[in-house]
């Protein structure tokens, strides 16, 4: 008998001994609204509207290579299409490939927007390498 209540006394003190305090929650973050809207920024999406859409959505992504011409920017679009845009020596954008004509505008401080095919795209008015 005394084994067996040796045995559960042990049995329940591993259990027991299991039981940590849980750990602390993760400190409350300031400004979230502020920090998704700058990680949405930086998952490489960007503002588009494809042909046919009614709105603005972040569902493009925007791709940059360099050449010995310069820097090119490839829109991709969600349905797989996609636009490339020379960056010129003055800062301006032209079609790097295709017939199409784009055109370019600012629409707010710092934001302008390509329409090209039907599609337009925002982009952040100064463009860099990263």
């Amino acid at each position: 008998m005394s084994m067996r209540i040796s045995s559960l006394a042990v049995f329940a003190s591993l259990l027991l001994g299991g039981c940590e305090k849980a750990p602390a929650p993760p400190p409350v973050i300031e400004n979230v609204e502020e920090q998704v809207a700058v990680a949405a920024e930086d998952d490489g999406r960007i503002l588009c509207a494809p042909e046919g859409a009614d709105g603005f959505a972040r569902a493009c992504s925007l791709d940059r290579t360099l050449d010995a011409e310069g820097m090119v920017l490839t829109l991709q679009l969600p349905d797989g299409g996609f636009r490339r845009m020379r960056v010129t020596r003055d800062g301006g954008l032209v079609p790097a490939d295709g017939a199409e004509r784009a055109e370019v505008r600012t629409v707010a401080d710092g934001l302008i927007e390509v329409a090209i095919g039907g599609a337009r795209f925002r982009l952040p008015e100064t463009i860099t390498r990263s």
